[in-house]
């Protein structure tokens, strides 16, 4: 089972991966240096490191799904 906790949403405009909220620094309408190509490998295992723009603070991306992007750790708070 996928722990929710290690999921963040996000967004295709075209190419382009945005996620509604930076996850650290809570930065709006954060474009991501993702393209449709790099999620398709990550539904093949390959990891990525993300970096956010925003903030400059990283994660290692895992899997992602139509509608979210899958960490290797917590990205919010378990209520």
């Amino acid at each position: 089972m996928i722990p929710f906790a290690h999921t963040w949403p996000y967004d295709r405009i075209g190419q382009d991966v945005y996620v509604q909220s930076c996850p650290f620094c809570q930065a709006a309408n954060v474009l991501l240096k993702l393209k449709a190509k790099d999620l398709a490998e990550l539904r093949e295992g390959v990891k990525k490191l993300l970096v956010f723009p925003c903030c400059r603070n990283k994660l290692t991306l895992v899997d992602a799904d139509q509608d979210y992007l899958l960490a290797d750790r917590p990205l919010r708070r378990n209520s």
